[in-house]
């Protein structure tokens, strides 16, 4: 039974207007030793059943009723302006800029995930995005980042060629050491590599454990 660091098991609040898709949910999230507290269809159900149940993480779909355009994601941000440190993992169909933005900026930053539909497919990488972003870290799905990064070329004429590679690499997930070996270089001229990126790029130096993902994210708000 996967569990949090805390040692024990996650409490969610789901919401996915696809009863199928959302049971299915349900049957996963359980399986996995977590506990569903709630399984809604709609926006307000879900924003009345994280006040009721106060839960360690929200997941919802970004499209629901009534007007099947971005009401999850909505209810997500406004959650998170009264709750800052709340988890919410959205699930998406397709990629949107907006949706990704606004979820990025919303709260305090931490416990973000954002997964396209087709990643919950893949059990493992879903549960352990799940946990990831439970644990207060942030998750996004590398074909949203891929599709966001080819949607902004202009920063990227401040970086070599080799650092695009990097920059690539880093927002597919992939530690040091997998970039190292994939264009057979040390770990060390990688590290120098993301040095550049990170000063390229207006970044502050940061612990190895976040500046990856800094990278990426902090490029993707601009």
């Amino acid at each position: 039974m996967r569990v949090d660091q805390s040692g024990r098991p996650l409490r969610v609040v789901l919401a996915e207007d696809s009863v199928l898709l959302r049971e299915g949910l349900v049957g996963l999230l359980s399986r996995c030793g977590n506990e569903v507290v709630a399984a809604v269809g709609d926006a307000e159900a879900l924003i009345t059943a994280v006040e009721e149940h106060e839960p360690d993480i929200v997941v919802t779909d970004v499209r629901m009723p009534p007007g099947f355009q971005d009401e999850g994601l909505h209810a997500a941000v406004r959650l998170r302006e009264t709750r800052p440190t709340l988890p919410v993992l959205v699930l998406s169909q397709y990629v949107q800029r907006t949706y990704a933005s606004d979820l990025l900026d919303s709260g305090d930053g931490s416990g973000i995930g954002y997964l396209l539909k087709d990643r919950v497919g893949q059990v493992e990488e879903f549960v352990d995005a799940l946990h990831e972003v439970a644990d207060g870290g942030t998750v996004v799905d590398p074909e949203v980042v891929r599709q966001l990064l080819r949607r902004r070329r202009h920063p990227l004429e401040k970086l070599t060629p080799r650092e695009r590679e990097v920059l690539a690499l880093i927002a597919e997930g992939k530690s040091n050491g997998a970039i190292a070996k994939e264009l057979v270089v040390s770990e060390a001229a990688i590290g120098k590599h993301i040095g550049s990126i990170l000063t390229k790029l207006d970044l502050p130096p940061t612990d190895e454990t976040h500046r990856r993902v800094l990278a990426v994210l902090a490029y993707l708000r601009a």
